[in-house]
């Protein structure tokens, strides 16, 4: 078996040309979710069957497209909730304690004498006030839930929206249903893990940010464009709301105007996933899904299951060689 790798430093992407040379010559695609695969680079080759995706999302490919040519495409779900949750939790502590400015404060130097108003943050568990805190969970599915049980620990209600998990939610026993609306005027964290759809994209918007407690703060893992970058950063400097912890980005890897300058933020490079364990288990799912590609078997995690059973699949197929 030959392997060839198109990218040749981890902090640069694959050139469109590189691609698709390396889709003419391959028979399974292995992609991240920085590589966009449409439906012309997929159809450079005839003899492709399959395409193999790094992480959990593909919106990075045309899945239509893909189906459409008969070729399933395949994820590595579920390896990554813990760790994504896991991640949600930091963000969201270190943006109600002011984590990443106290650092800084400490590495400049301006540390001199202990003060009673030196940084002061926000209580994420019943604290001094005795009143317990409400987080909003936007998306209920493994990882919104995943967050949702780690509440219990800080003695948080917890109220969540998606509207395709109404039952889930109210079967959970640790969160209860909210319109997204009162989700928003109720909680004093809101974190963000629903799908990236036409129907989420701009979920958190203006309209919705002035929703939010201006002693609110939100927290995003799920997809960048779910938010209104450009709002938010008006948000943060207005003070709309409190704060932002962000692990993704509208544009990514670039940030809206203005959004580094926002003390109030903590921003981090997509590492919703960055544990050594779940990358490694990510990879390994990976070269499953692409074995079974390669061997004309069934992919244990396809997203496009339905092209097994299609014309599409059967005509492609038929094109590999009889002993795989």
């Amino acid at each position: 078996m030959e392997v060839r790798v198109g990218q040749e430093r981890e902090d640069e992407g694959v050139a469109p040309s590189v691609m698709l040379e390396g889709v003419r010559w391959c028979d399974v695609l292995l992609s991240l979710l920085t590589e966009p695969v449409d439906r012309a680079l997929l159809a450079a080759n005839p003899a492709l069957r399959g395409v193999a995706n790094c992480a959990v999302g593909f919106n990075n490919i045309d899945v239509a497209g893909a189906t459409a040519l008969g070729l399933p495409v395949s994820n590595t779900p579920d390896v990554l909730t813990d760790t994504t949750a896991d991640l949600t939790w930091a963000l969201l502590l270190a943006a109600a304690r002011r984590i990443p400015e106290a650092q800084e404060y400490m590495k400049a130097g301006r540390y001199k004498l202990w003060g009673p108003n030196l940084l002061l943050g926000a209580d994420v568990s019943p604290g001094g006030s005795g009143r317990r805190k409400v987080l909003g969970v936007v998306g209920f599915g493994r990882i919104g839930a995943a967050v949702a049980r780690r509440a219990i620990g800080f003695d948080m209600d917890v109220i969540a929206y998606d509207p395709h998990a109404r039952a889930q939610i109210d079967a959970s026993g640790i969160a209860r249903w909210a319109e997204l609306d009162d989700l928003l005027e109720r909680s004093d964290f809101v974190t963000l893990h629903p799908l990236l759809t036409r129907e989420t994209h701009h979920l958190i918007n203006e309209r919705t940010l002035k929703r939010m407690k201006p002693t609110a703060i939100l927290v995003n893992v799920s997809r960048g464009p779910v938010v209104d970058e450009a709002a938010l950063v008006r948000a943060l400097q207005e003070r709309w709301i409190a704060g932002a912890a962000l692990d993704v980005f509208e544009h990514e890897p670039a940030m809206a105007e203005g959004l580094r300058e926002c003390e109030n933020a903590v921003l981090v490079p997509h590492i919703a996933s960055a544990s050594a364990d779940t990358r490694d288990k990510m990879a390994t799912m990976a070269a499953e899904n692409a074995l079974a590609h390669l061997h004309g078997k069934r992919a244990p995690n396809a997203v496009n299951a339905e092209v097994y059973s299609s014309d599409a699949y059967r005509a492609r197929i038929s094109r590999f060689p009889t002993e795989r």
